[in-house]
């Protein structure tokens, strides 16, 4: 009888909620085509740089003129290297994101320099368009700089362009800086979605006075935070599907990992979103602090500090501990995974596992921000 009341009383208000959500054209306006702007205008406007580019080398045969090379990349302030001891390692470190790029010096290198013909092997992480383009660059300009230093040095002309490299692109072989910044859109469009529009709801109700009403009411805060969510959840869903349809068939991003996997990961972290909303909105006393807090709390943060704009390796230690806070950077790292790398199992359930804890942390929080008004 009790869960059948529960029942009754939460598909009554969000009923009413729905309603209520679909007079407001502007929460509309905001929910279908900002999205649509803000996709279409970061898909096609942005591209970023890298300050900083680590590079693992494999030597297959340790003479001097690996060591030339390795000697040339160390000598760049652009590149970090770590040597490797094996081709396998290096390529493990690359596939977990804990190198941007491989050179690969064969066994051959020594013989086939002397002669003109050496060869280099350069294997760069396209996850990342920025990140593949700057270390492709600094490994380049490293090399060529070294070539000119001996060449001057022991008076023969420069052999630079007797060594060639070969080049292969990982996760990202179109080079597209597209592929890079669209997963990162959706991490932006269901922080808005859902901190901003739900930021003002609760806010809003006490402004108008309507939330009095249901002081005489036998709702329960927990029924009011679920009914005020279901609306939302519906717009984000609905905003995430155009968001993966663009991504597929307007941007060509490709989809390595797995579909149903990307939807869950979404749905969890819109619903810690909607969460963070309204408990701001419960929280703050006008609709004008609601909004300024949503936006400083939930999507400049998102923003600037996931790892969307800048490569979090760049920025001092206190922000990179701060952006471990946030939500955003756990969402963001995963569906760039999902989308470019393939299915990261160890990754989805460690970073799905802190989206949920988030969102039960701030639907008790939303709670607890009418319990002293709801009786």
């Amino acid at each position: 009888m009790h869960d059948s009341t529960f029942v009754h009383r939460l598909i009554s208000l969000t009923r009413k909620e729905t309603r209520q959500l679909v007079r407001d054209k502007s929460n509309l306006a905001v929910g279908f085509l900002l999205p649509v702007v803000l996709i279409l205008l970061f898909g096609y406007g942005i591209s970023f740089d890298l300050a900083n580019a680590r590079v693992a080398v494999v030597q297959e045969q340790h003479t001097p003129q690996s060591h030339q090379v390795i000697s040339a990349l160390q000598g760049s302030r652009y590149l970090s290297v770590q040597e490797y001891p094996n081709f396998v390692t290096a390529q493990r470190a690359l596939q977990q994101g804990k190198t941007d790029a491989i050179v690969r010096i064969p066994s051959d290198y020594a013989q086939s320099s002397s002669v003109g013909t050496g060869q280099l092997q350069v294997i760069l992480n396209g996850a990342v368009t920025s990140v593949a383009s700057a270390a492709q660059n600094y490994i380049t300009g490293a090399l060529a700089v070294q070539s000119a230093v001996e060449s001057d040095r022991q008076n023969t002309p420069s052999v630079v362009g007797s060594v060639s490299i070969e080049q292969r692109m990982w996760f990202n072989e179109a080079s597209n800086s597209t592929w890079f910044i669209v997963p990162g859109i959706i991490v932006l469009i269901l922080t808005l979605i859902g901190a901003f529009l739900t930021g003002l709801l609760i806010a809003r109700e006490r402004e108008r006075g309507t939330l009095e009403a249901l002081f005489v009411t036998p709702v329960r805060p927990l029924e009011l935070v679920l009914a005020k969510l279901a609306p939302y959840m519906v717009i984000g869903t609905v905003d995430l599907m155009m968001c993966l349809l663009a991504a597929h068939y307007l941007f060509d991003v490709p989809i390595r990992g797995s579909l149903f996997a990307i939807i869950i990961a979404s749905l969890l972290y819109l619903l810690v979103a909607l969460g963070m909303g309204l408990a701001i909105s419960g929280f703050a006393p006008s609709q004008f602090m609601a909004s300024q807090v949503a936006l400083i709390a939930s999507f400049m943060p998102a923003m600037m500090l996931s790892g969307f704009v800048f490569d979090l390796r760049n920025l001092p230690v206190a922000i990179q501990v701060v952006s471990q806070i946030l939500p955003a950077t756990h969402f963001m790292s995963l569906i760039k995974t999902l989308f470019l790398g393939g299915n990261d199992w160890p990754l989805f359930f460690r970073q799905c596992g802190i989206l949920l804890l988030y969102a039960v942390l701030l639907i008790n929080a939303s709670r607890i921000s009418l319990r002293k008004r709801l009786r």
